[in-house]
């Protein structure tokens, strides 16, 4: 027993006028290890209770990431305790790499920075039906580096942080799910103005996505050039892209039959052509001379 300790105590090396024995260099795997595992293990009971009181996910995933950071520096601090190495030893050294880190990494460190202010300020949360450049999609995970969303078409999108927060986005269900979308059809001249708007109303009605409150709104949007034009407002709670896309389809089925039931035409581009049967032909011989 004499010689294991004899040997696990032999100096490997001195930092900062510090013996580090063999000992301690085994130890610290072992500590790293241990700490890991009650690390994950503290963590999971956290997010299973947040999750268990309906706190919104991306409370969650803020509240996890600040406890493995926190569990990552407590960490770090022990094990430099347990091997006598005294934090000011790397003060000159974590200074020179910071310096270094600063201007070779100034895009890592300004997304890792936005990833925070994002997690943070809650601009942007998980479950957030966003429009990115055009591209439209689900917040899936907001990261230190990158937020994953998943597009209407399925594909996932890896956007910087700092493009989020340095750039206009679109966040459509930012306050909450309501989201405005409108219909518009054109009938034939000659119709009852009165009588499509309600028609209109009625197929909106139908629709039990729609809501009551704030209610539809039918307006006489314009005499067009082949058709008199209406447009129907209204408000739903959409999650994503695809439940406005269906909302609208389903009350322009019901116009179009509720239409044909009434006979009220839609209109279609039409143009009409006036010839002149006063033209006169001139002979070929008269425009010689």
């Amino acid at each position: 027993m004499n010689d294991i300790l004899t040997f696990l105590n032999q100096t490997i090396f001195i930092f900062n006028d510090q013996d580090i024995t063999l000992g301690e260099i085994l130890f610290v795997p072992t500590v790293i290890i241990v700490g890991y595992v009650i690390a994950r293990w503290l963590g999971g009971v956290i997010t299973r209770r947040l999750t268990a009181r309906k706190v919104e996910p991306d409370v969650v995933h803020l509240v996890r990431r600040l406890y493995f950071v926190g569990a990552i520096i407590v960490m770090a601090i022990t094990v430099l305790d347990l091997i006598n190495v005294p934090i000011t030893a790397f003060a000159f050294v974590s200074g020179a790499v910071a310096i270094g880190v600063g201007f070779g990494a100034q895009n890592i460190i300004n997304n890792f920075i936005s990833g925070w202010i994002l997690m943070w300020e809650r601009p942007i949360r998980i479950g957030d039906f966003l429009e990115v450049d055009n591209d439209k999609g689900k917040v899936e995970s907001i990261n230190t580096r990158s937020t994953r969303i998943r597009r209407v078409d399925g594909v996932h999108m890896l956007i910087p942080n700092s493009k989020l927060l340095e750039n206009t986005v679109v966040n459509w269900t930012l306050m909450d799910k309501l989201t405005r979308t409108s219909v518009k059809v054109g009938v034939a001249y000659g119709s009852p103005a009165k009588k499509v708007r309600d028609l209109i109303l009625q197929a909106t009605k139908e629709q039990s996505t729609v809501l009551t409150d704030p209610a539809p709104v039918v307006i006489f949007e314009d005499f067009g050039d082949s058709a008199l034009v209406f447009e129907v407002s209204f408000w739903i709670e959409a999650l994503v892209d695809r439940d406005l896309r269906q909302v609208r389809s389903d009350i322009r089925f019901r116009i179009d039959e509720l239409f044909e039931e009434h006979n009220i035409v839609i209109s279609f581009p039409q143009r009409d052509i006036h010839i002149d049967g006063k033209l006169q032909l001139i002979h070929p011989d008269k425009t010689a001379s």
